[in-house]
């Protein structure tokens, strides 16, 4: 390089002009002068030295001026500046001398000026030193120059030690250079644009050692018996040919990410998977012997029924087949065709198998089917094929055995819930679970007729059918996932069967359903006997609990238990179209509870009829709500006339209630002859004069069927409170006249007490062959016959001091029932007239057909009602001359209102 050196020159001394071999040299020195001025240094050469102008930084008068008429030299180009000119090693004069320095010595021999001397108090260089005299050549000795290598003869070296790497890594043994070695050799030919032949010289090797060394072992290798085999020996090929292509991949790096990466070349993964697979799995007889050994081992790993602990070979040989890139095209359309002839075989195989074990079956193939797909790294399209294959052959081709009417009715009466839902989610895979409603419908239409008709448990019929809806209920939620179709049938089908009539003897010969009966009849237990009335098979696991263990919340768990179960008996009721038969029952039954203060609680009662008027509407209800109002009227008026007596001083013979009930609101009552005590009746007299005074027009018609008395007995073996209906009461007050041990005939105490003997022998029975037996009756038996003879039973004893004897008259006779059934059929045909004649009022002419179908709508409310019925009640209006019948212009039979 050439370095510019400033020299100096003795104080006093004119610098000589020199002329520079370098003319475009630039001088940069800072030592010019022992100090100078920005002026004197850059100022114009034209200027008198002399002169002093007024801004100038004054100097000392022992420093020498600088001559500034001497032009700097001029610069070279700048590239001459490091062009060293070694043919020249002279010294030259101080203008342009020659300056050598022979790197192959130490620094301390090199040639060197000391810097120019400075005063070190002033930091000015000193007078001897010279001015800039250019820049001086240096001269490196000894300078060793590259020899220069033929290129063709270098690629021909590399390419040697590559061949020979290469030859190292198919064999499997260790290569002479190192990778890194190679590397940088692969990387100089491609600097050396030798990219595209190396390329080709490594395709050519690849192709060579896959066609001979790989290919010919697994071709020509003595012949193997099995698919599997030959599948097992090109997996390993691949996976030892993946090893050498990583490894030459490593090396050949540069050619893959320099020239390979911008060109349409394919990289050397490429290359190599190409490669195998167009002289590997491509060969002829390799092919469908690599294909046939994958199908193989899924068909071993079927037959297993679960999967394959050792299932290595076939993920091994799905991957290959996803490298290289034959999966779709080749090994899939195998494996669908084996698996649809697999599950051919497989639905034929078990079509005679129970429905619950197919559909479980089915289930654990599905569920095997897509473990493997996942375990073995099938691609998804696969994963759907097989899915459609297992929904197409297992399913919609076996529809017969699937919605087998019977089959899956049996399945639904075992409550198998399991078996449902594997059997709706199969058929819901298809969109065919819909076609489940036929054998939904059939099961329930049978089942609930089985129930409704059942004369020999006529009284369990509420409690199986609320079980049996919620066996329902929970078959269409667990099993069908609440599939809506399904829950439409669930209620069509329940609200079909419970509205079946059947002429027989449950109802007397009428057509009335007799569900309604029946669930009056629940809600009565229900609302009478309070929580110990429930079923324990229908009581809820809270209730249990609470009954079994002293829970001081048990009060509330009964209300709410008690909520319940009214709330599961009015989902029955919902079903039933005939509200009447319901209406009439439990309006008789309310009765019962409210006379003979047999309820269990007023908040059930108020319950009961504000979800009954939620439900019917307030005109359902009204009689109703004004029992209740009846009742409080009563209280009040007895409370008023005990406060009259105690005004007036007057104290009663017996402690007398009264109940007044409105004759449109309650049922209606026979009158039963009976001879009252005098005592009784005087009580009776008073208050019916107090009740006319205070309401003048009203008429007073005495029950003595429905009333009840409380006595006190006083036996040998101490007194007791003896709970007892009018007719007990009257019988027993005979015996007060007698002595302990005199007798009273049948025929004494029925001329006594002036009842009919039905009702007088059901009286008697319950004093002298019950529970409680107060009476003696002789001879004994359980019967009661016109020669019987009665006396006090004086040996009577009971732990208890208030004791309830059984009142006859609180139960429902047979004739009560089938009283109840005919006056619902009786008001049926009245509402049916009524709905005729209003039908006609308003229309005037009207054909049957017509008729017919608006009476059914407007009567729907309380009940559906035959056509033959229908026609019946037309029958009667025509004979009471409330319509005639006519012909209409079209010659259909029709009807005219008579005003």
């Amino acid at each position: 390089m050439n370095a510019s050196k400033t020299g100096s020159e003795p104080s006093g001394s004119k610098p000589k002009d020199r002329k520079h071999k370098n003319s475009s040299s630039t001088s940069t020195s800072s030592d010019l002068g022992p100090r100078r001025t920005f002026h004197g240094l850059f100022g114009s050469s034209k200027q008198n030295p002399d002169s002093s102008p007024s801004k100038r930084l004054k100097l000392n008068q022992s420093t020498p001026r600088i001559d500034h008429t001497r032009a700097f030299p001029k610069i070279k180009h700048p590239g001459d500046m490091y062009n060293l000119d070694s043919t020249s090693a002279k010294a030259r004069d101080d203008g342009g001398s020659i300056c050598s320095i022979d790197l192959t010595q130490s620094p301390s021999s090199s040639p060197h000026k000391s810097p120019p001397n400075k005063n070190k108090s002033t930091g000015i260089r000193s007078a001897n030193s010279r001015p800039y005299t250019g820049p001086r050549n240096l001269v490196v000795k000894n300078l060793r120059a590259t020899p220069r290598t033929d290129p063709n003869q270098y690629y021909d070296q590399v390419w040697a030690q590559l061949d020979a790497a290469l030859s190292a890594i198919f064999r499997n043994e260790n290569t002479t250079y190192s990778k890194e070695e190679l590397y940088r050799g692969v990387e100089t030919l491609c600097r050396q644009d030798r990219a595209p032949s190396l390329y080709r010289k490594l395709c050519a090797k690849c192709r060579e050692e896959i066609s001979t060394w790989l290919k010919r072992p697994l071709v020509e290798g003595p012949s193997r018996t099995k698919d599997v085999d030959t599948l097992r020996v090109v997996v390993e090929a691949w996976s030892r040919w993946s090893t050498h292509l990583a490894t030459i991949r490593s090396i050949f790096f540069y050619l893959d990410r320099s020239y390979l990466l911008h060109s349409a070349q394919a990289s050397i993964e490429d290359m190599g998977i190409v490669e195998f697979r167009n002289h590997v799995f491509s060969d002829t007889v390799l092919k469908k012997m690599i294909l046939q050994g994958a199908c193989d081992l899924l068909r071993d790993a079927r037959q297993e029924y679960e999967l394959p602990n050792n299932n290595g070979l076939f993920q091994e040989a799905v991957k290959m087949f996803h490298v290289l890139a034959v999966y779709s095209k080749d090994f899939e359309p195998e494996l669908m065709g084996e698996s649809q002839r697999y599950f051919i075989s497989w639905a034929k195989e078990r079509a005679t198998w129970p429905l619950a074990e197919y559909v479980k079956r089915c289930q654990q193939l599905i569920d095997l089917e897509t473990q493997r797909c996942d375990s073995f790294g099938l691609d998804s399209t696969t994963k759907r094929g097989l899915e459609s294959y297992i929904e197409d052959i297992l399913v919609e081709q076996m529809q017969t055995k699937l919605l087998d009417i019977e089959t899956v009715s049996a399945l639904l009466e075992q409550n198998a819930v399991d078996a449902l839902r594997l059997l709706f989610s199969l058929l819901q895979r298809k969109g065919l679970g819909e076609k489940l409603k036929p054998c939904f419908e059939a099961f329930i239409a049978k089942q609930g007729s089985d129930i409704v008709f059942d004369e020999a448990r006529e009284h369990e019929m509420v409690v199986r059918l609320l079980k049996f809806k919620s066996q329902l209920d929970y078959v269409l939620a667990h099993s069908f996932q609440m599939h809506e179709g399904l829950g439409h049938t669930l209620r069509e089908a329940f609200e079909s069967f419970i509205n079946k009539t059947r002429r027989s003897n449950m109802t007397w010969g009428t057509d009335n359903p007799k569900p309604g009966e029946m669930i009056a009849k629940y809600v009565d237990m229900i609302l009478k006997g309070g929580v110990k009335a429930i079923p324990a098979s229908f009581a809820s696991g809270d209730l249990k609990r609470s009954q079994n263990e002293e829970d001081p919340n048990s009060s509330e768990d009964e209300d709410e238990e008690i909520t319940k179960q009214l709330d599961h008996v009015l989902a029955l009721f919902r079903f039933v179209h005939g509200k009447a038969v319901f209406e009439a029952f439990y309006k008789r039954d309310l009765a019962r509870r409210l006379l003979l203060q047999r309820s269990a609680s007023a908040d059930a009662e108020k319950s009961m009829l504000t979800r009954l008027k939620s439900e019917c509407g307030p005109g359902f209800t009204h009689n109703l709500e004004q029992m209740f109002k009846d009742i409080e009227l009563a209280r009040e008026e007895i409370t008023s006339l005990k406060s009259m007596l105690e005004e007036s001083q007057t104290k009663p013979s017996v402690d007398l209630n009264v109940n007044v009930l409105s004759a449109s609101a309650w049922p209606s009552y026979p009158d039963v002859a009976v001879e009252i005590p005098r005592n009784i009746q005087k009580a009776l007299a008073g208050f019916e004069d107090y009740y006319k005074m205070k309401y003048s027009g009203r008429k007073l018609a005495w029950k003595h069927s429905l009333a009840h008395c409380q006595l006190k007995a006083q036996f040998p073996q101490g007194n007791k409170e003896i709970v007892v209906s009018s007719f007990q009461a009257i019988v027993l007050l005979f015996f007060n006249d007698k002595g302990p041990r005199e007798q009273l005939s049948y025929s004494e105490i029925q001329g006594a007490s002036n009842l009919d003997d039905g009702e007088l022998k059901r009286t008697l029975q319950s004093l002298a062959c019950a529970k409680y037996r107060v009476l003696t009756k002789t001879p004994k038996g359980k019967d009661v016959n016109d020669t019987d003879t009665f006396t006090v039973n004086l040996n009577f004893h009971d732990p208890k001091y208030r004791i309830k004897i059984n009142q006859i008259q609180a139960k429902e006779t047979k004739e009560e029932n089938k009283e109840t059934h005919e006056r619902v059929v009786a008001d049926r045909n009245y509402e049916t007239q009524a709905a005729i004649v209003r039908i006609m009022k308003t229309r005037k002419t009207i054909t049957h057909a017509e008729l017919v179908s608006e009476v059914i709508v407007a009567t729907k409310s309380r009940g559906v009602l035959d056509p033959s019925d229908i026609k019946k009640n037309i029958e009667k209006l025509i004979e009471k001359d409330y319509m005639e019948r006519e012909e209409s212009k079209e010659g259909r039979n029709a009807y005219s209102y008579l005003a």
